[in-house]
């Protein structure tokens, strides 16, 4: 039996959140919601995960010293500009910073901003001067308000994603809520990325940072659309501790069934995110068994579904397993390939194409059934263990190149 069950409102969905979405100017198209603003009722234990890109956006910096002493009110976040390699991009985003705050009626140091968008582009604050206190004014804790924040964070998404999950902890319903953007440049450690996750677990600014930790490294770190790790990938998660369970503990069953809450929220947006790849019409998942050890079951998947060859094989419906094969065997680690084999796993079926790093004979008319599906699970078993991983991405298509060619226009 599951420990927690799907519910509907997104980051809102905890309780002691409200959201928003506005357009404030940064995108020229008047359609499109620009400004996002998530406000909590209460300061929050807070947590974060960023980049490893060594260029990374100045919203990391003023997150990186809003979050030092543990604790956040609010997230604002603009899409169109990504606030990054701009020379007054620290100081524009403490001015937001002190915007919001103003408006919300707290302390500057518990805003914690946020961009997604093209990069190396001067941003003004006269945008924000006007969207902060509609985006304010607007606020609503209800599905609504999550959906409005979520579709002003998109870039080249095709759709806003939210997740939300009800668990119990210490006897006590539980919420966890989510919504992200991503679609191109994603190839996390930790894409352009950006997450923010909201809980009314009660639970210390350690414990929160512990458990989010252990959920990246499996989930968003395991998705690759591009191979292009960008400077503005955030993972931000606040917690409001309204649901009144005796605070989390590590080594707990209250603590693993929040960190399985986490997991399935963030599992189901990483399918989600690498499905909606740039230009893509496939979500491939790569399921790796047999492994030696877990680092070697993360980087063979990881390097399965990032391999330029393989996805194109996929965009075509063309079971070349021989591309599997190289990507298994490029992937770093003191590992065996001589057990290796290999599946095609689709609704329509599956395809035995690979045992013990060879062919296996099968049919390539069945083979083509199985990949035209919209999602294709790539079964890899190394035969060296017992260690297993997943990981996420999707097809390379003529679109990708399209988007990516005149994405500044």
């Amino acid at each position: 039996m599951e420990q927690y069950q799907w519910i509907e409102g997104g980051i809102c969905a905890p309780q002691g959140f409200s959201a928003a979405g506005v357009h404030c100017g940064i995108r020229h198209n008047h359609s499109k919601l620009d400004l996002g603003l998530i406000k909590a009722d209460v300061r929050c234990a807070g947590a974060a995960c960023y980049t490893t890109n060594k260029v990374y956006g100045a919203p990391i910096t003023v997150d990186r010293q809003h979050l030092a002493d543990g604790y956040a009110q609010a997230i604002v976040v603009n899409s169109g500009n990504a606030n990054t390699c701009a020379p007054n991009g620290v100081q524009l985003a403490q001015d937001v910073c002190k915007l919001t705050a103003q408006a919300l009626g707290i302390a500057a140091e518990d805003v914690l901003p946020a961009s997604t968008g093209v990069i190396g582009q001067a941003m003004e604050l006269t945008p924000f001067e006007a969207g902060v206190p509609a985006a304010a004014a607007k606020l609503a804790a209800t599905p609504a308000g999550s959906h409005d924040a979520a579709t002003a964070i998109m870039t080249t998404d095709t759709h806003p994603k939210e997740a939300a999950v009800e668990l119990v902890l210490d006897g006590k319903p539980c919420r966890i809520g989510a919504i992200a953007k991503g679609s191109g440049m994603i190839h996390p450690n930790m894409a352009t990325m950006l997450l923010f996750m909201t809980t009314d677990a009660a639970v210390s600014p350690e414990v929160l940072q512990q458990a989010l930790s252990g959920v990246v490294p499996a989930t968003f770190n395991q998705i690759s659309v591009d191979g292009d790790t960008s400077t503005n990938d955030t993972v931000l998660l606040l917690a409001s501790g309204h649901a009144g369970n005796t605070p989390l503990q590590p080594g707990t069953p209250d603590y693993d069934t929040f960190v399985a809450g986490l997991t399935a929220i963030a599992e189901r947006l990483c399918r989600e995110l690498a499905g909606d790849g740039e230009g893509a019409t496939k979500l491939l998942e790569c399921i790796v068994t047999g492994a030696p050890d877990l680092l070697t079951a993360r980087a063979v998947s990881k390097s399965v579904i990032h391999s330029t060859l393989f996805k194109a094989a996929m965009f075509g419906e063309d079971a070349n397993w021989g591309r599997v094969l190289c990507a298994i065997g490029y992937t770093p680690g003191d590992f065996s390939i001589d057990h290796v084999s290999v599946r095609l796993k689709s609704a329509a079926g599956e395809v035995f194409v690979c045992e013990n790093a060879a062919y296996h004979p099968y049919s390539e008319e069945e083979a083509a059934k199985v990949l035209k599906e919209p999602e294709i699970q790539i079964l890899v078993d190394l035969g060296a263990g017992d260690a297993t991983a997943k990981a996420w991405g999707c097809d390379l298509t003529y679109d990708y190149v399209k988007i990516n060619g005149d994405y500044r226009t």
